[in-house]
């Protein structure tokens, strides 16, 4: 007995100094009851090896489709309404979302380089279609070349005009010249005396036959310029106080303006030639132009203003 017993309690502290490699299925006996009723085997795997991760991400991907199919089961009938679902159709047709393949294989983009020689050939095309403009050739050196001694050196001066019948008339001091541009010919039309000259303006008269002559003593004479006889037709005067460096025609109105900056319009046909009278000049008026309609006049100063009169 005392042997038996003491075997007995030498076997004891062996079991219980022993660590069990299950402690919870020592503590609980139940458990381990209901597992070997159960007969499962279940593998083992290493906590982060491959195999428990592909374990764990294939049970969480069936848990999302168990619990979204049961989502569906569980919801209204008002959520599939007609109206829903051809909001969703739209959706899914704004969002491409209704296309099976993401990628898809289609013909090659056109070359740069094609589109590039396409465009040039269109604006080719285009550019030949509109009207070609003649190019203006100026030239670099002058037709004819005059010998003109004498001429003023006085830019307020007008001393040179061309008439319509394409004649030419020069003022070289006190002489008056006519170069004829058809044949070339130069005639002398007058010779001023020295206390009248010397001239200081020429302008043709629309005819082309007539012409009148600003002098420095303030007058101005209408010559007629035809061959045979070369006349003096008579002198205007009293209207200007010093020389008449501009003059201008409209039909049978010849302006004249000078150096006292007063611009006169004479009536040549009538003895009491002054007509009008223009006052806004305070210097030297040294250009006058018509306009074609012969209803305005404008006038440019050395007082750097250019008038307008109707």
């Amino acid at each position: 007995m005392d042997a038996g017993e003491g075997s007995t309690n030498s076997a004891a502290p062996s079991a219980s100094t022993a660590h069990p490699r299950f402690p919870l299925q020592e503590q609980h006996p139940s458990l381990q009851r209901k597992r070997s009723k159960e007969n499962v085997s279940l593998p083992t795997y290493p906590i982060g090896s491959v195999y428990s991760k592909s374990v764990g991400y294939g049970h969480g991907l069936c848990t999302f489709h168990a619990n979204r199919r049961k989502k569906r089961e569980r919801e209204p009938l008002w959520c599939c309404s007609p109206a829903k679902e051809a909001y969703r159709e739209q959706l899914a047709k704004a969002l491409n979302l209704n296309r099976t393949r993401i990628l898809a294989f289609k013909n090659p983009p056109p070359q740069r380089l094609d589109m590039i020689h396409q465009a040039l050939s269109a604006s080719s095309s285009v550019r030949q279609t509109k009207p070609t403009k003649p190019r203006r050739c100026i030239p670099q050196t002058s037709e004819r070349t005059l010998d003109a001694p004498g001429v003023v050196d006085d830019f307020y001066l007008n001393l040179v005009d061309w008439g319509s019948n394409n004649v030419v008339a020069i003022a070289l001091q006190s002489t008056i010249y006519l170069w004829d541009v058809t044949n070339g010919s130069i005639s002398e039309l007058v010779t001023v005396d020295d206390e009248m000259g010397p001239v200081t303006s020429v302008s043709w008269a629309p005819d082309g036959r007539h012409i009148a002559i600003g002098l420095n003593n303030s007058h101005v004479q209408l010559w007629d310029s035809d061959s045979d006889s070369k006349l003096q037709l008579r002198t205007l005067k009293g209207g200007h106080r010093s020389r008449v460096g501009s003059l201008a025609w409209n039909n049978h109105i010849l302006t004249t303006a000078g150096m006292d900056g007063r611009i006169i319009n004479n009536d040549v046909r009538i003895r009491s030639h002054i007509v009008d009278i223009y006052s806004g000049h305070t210097q030297e008026v040294c250009g006058l132009k018509w306009s074609p309609s012969g209803q305005q006049l404008a006038s440019g100063g050395n007082d750097n203003l250019v008038h307008i009169w109707d």
